[in-house]
Order: structure tokens, then sequence, then C-alpha cells
């Protein structure tokens, strides 16, 4: 059963009064998307400073934040990509988990920007996380960063970028990286698993909305079956960085984040998964008031610490 402080937090969501996201416009998603996220209870965590640099690509402006923790650097680099869809969000949505995770990890946390579909469609946002991921080991040393202690990471659509930085990264030999964090990450578009269907059309995330997202995502079907879109469906993951998997037991993309673990460790990656039971899709954002999702963020921190700080995954 969905735990009974998840069903609170669902219940005040319902009762807001938003119409469902695949329903209405983009801009009006948007406003939704941003209003849910100051209306979670979460816990704030303090860094040393916040910045807001904007990056000079070749597809145009990319801002960034920089969480920067206490203490004297180089420190290790999380590059972070948020959540919604690849339409929805921005820096401020996913801000109070990028300061938790700063500050626990005790590494900077580099937030991306990425551009959002329809404007800018498959596969514009991969183009910016790669681009803002070789930006930070290019230039860690000036803002205190280690560019040799580079991880990805991001939920949901960022659990995807991150994924997919991976692979691109392996590929292009560059850059190097530690890690990769991926929380409830879309890892496979149009498939049907066993979660898909159970939880489909009740919890917190729903099939239709991932078609919604998907119809604004990509410019033609055929595309969702291209491995930057996909990453489930590489034939090779080997030579990957290592791995920790989050699911959650009532999310329709729980299965597919497991597959996908399984599938990094049969191709001999290190890598942990972790379902947490009774969550859905977003819990990351209840660390106010659910205890599970304070527990979640604080294992995930110590998975970091531990990746940066020695080197070696817990067995």
């Amino acid at each position: 059963m969905v735990d009974p402080q998840v069903e609170e937090v669902l219940s005040r969501q319902a009762n807001s009064g938003n119409d469902s996201t695949e329903t209405t416009s983009v801009a009006e998603a948007r406003r939704m998307f941003s209003e849910s996220r100051t209306n979670f209870k979460e816990i704030v965590k303090e860094v040393a400073s916040v910045t807001d640099v904007v990056l000079d690509s070749p597809n145009g402006k990319i801002p960034i934040r920089i969480y920067t923790p206490e203490g004297n650097g180089p420190f290790p680099v999380l590059v972070f990509f948020h959540g919604g869809g690849f339409v929805l969000g921005d820096l401020n949505t996913t801000h109070n988990i990028c300061n938790y995770l700063a500050n626990g990890a005790e590494c900077i946390v580099v937030s991306v920007d990425y551009r959002l579909a329809p404007e800018h469609k498959f596969p514009a946002a991969v183009e910016d996380a790669y681009f803002a991921t070789q930006w930070v080991e290019e230039n860690a040393y000036t803002f205190m960063g280690d560019p040799s202690r580079i991880a990805v990471g991001g939920e949901s659509a960022g659990g995807n970028l991150a994924a997919v930085v991976s692979i691109m990264a392996r590929e292009n030999k560059t850059p190097a990286l530690k890690f990769q964090l991926l929380i409830y990450p879309c890892v496979q578009f149009g498939m049907e698993t066993k979660s898909m269907i159970e939880c489909g059309e009740k919890y917190n995330l729903t099939v239709s909305e991932m078609k919604w997202f998907g119809d604004h995502y990509f410019s033609d079907k055929s595309q969702m079956t291209n491995i930057f879109a996909s990453p489930l469906l590489a034939e090779n993951l080997e030579g990957l960085p290592p791995a920790l998997v989050i699911t959650a037991e009532f999310d329709p993309l729980r299965d597919e984040g497991e597959e996908y673990a399984d599938r990094l460790a049969s191709s001999g990656v290190p890598v942990r998964k972790k379902c947490y039971p009774g969550m859905v899709h977003s819990f990351f954002n209840y660390s106010g008031e659910v205890d599970q999702s304070q527990i979640a963020l604080d294992k995930t921190v110590m998975e970091l610490r531990e990746i940066f700080y020695s080197s070696v995954m817990k067995s």
C-alpha cells in the first residue's frame, strides 16, 4: 500500500484545483508544476554559496546554478538534471534537492537548466546536458571543483539525461565520469511494463502524462527508439560509470528503472538499486513530511560520499 504520509501529500495535490497536465497548455502546465514544487514540504539544507551562471553553447545559452558546500576545495562535482518530462521544470524546481546533496555529500552540485520541449525538441536537452557536463570538467578549477571526480545525476527525465550523458561520455571518451545517480529515471519510451499497467493512472505520474510529454519531446515517434532517448535499448552498456538506481514501488517507471540497473550489472558495471516501498514518483521532494523521503536522500548522500571520497562502491 501507498505510505500514509504520501497519501496525505497526494490528497493535498488532488485538492489543489489544478487541471491534469495532459489536459492543459504547456504554459499552464509549467505554472502548475512550479507551483506544486513550492507547496511541497522539504527540508532545506544550507550551503556556503549558490551562484547562477550562463554558459554559451553552440546552441545558445544554458543557465546553470552552482551549489558550493562549506569547506575548502577542490570538491567533487555532481552535474544534476531536473525532472519534468523534458517539458516542465527549471533550476528552481530542484533547488532544495541540490542543496541537500551538496550539503550532505560535501560536493559541488551544478544544476543544469537545459532547453525544454516543445520549443526545443529531442535531442536539444541531450545536447545541453552533455555540453554542460563537458564544461564542468574543463572549468572545474574555476569554481573549486575537482575535474577528476565528476558524476552526473537527475530525477525522472533528468535521470534519463544522466544515463544518456554517461553513454555519450563513454563513446566520446570524455568527460571521465565517476558515477551516475539515476533517481526514478525514464529509460525507455513506450514501454508496457507491469508497473505501467498497475500504477499508470493512479499515483502522481500517469501514463497519460507521459504520452503528453513524449508528444511534445519528439518530432517523430521513430526517435523514441534512439538510444539517446531510450538508453535501455542500447545494445552495449559495458564500461559505463558505477550507478545508483533509485525507484519507487508505486511509480509507473519502477520496472524499467530496475531493468536498467539489472542490465548495467550484467554488463559488469558496479551498480546498486533500491526500490523504496510505499513511495511514488517525485517522492524525493517530500523530505519535510515523508520519512522515507528523508531516508532516501540521506542514503543517497552516503553513496555519493562513498564514491567521491573512497572511489570504491559498497558491496
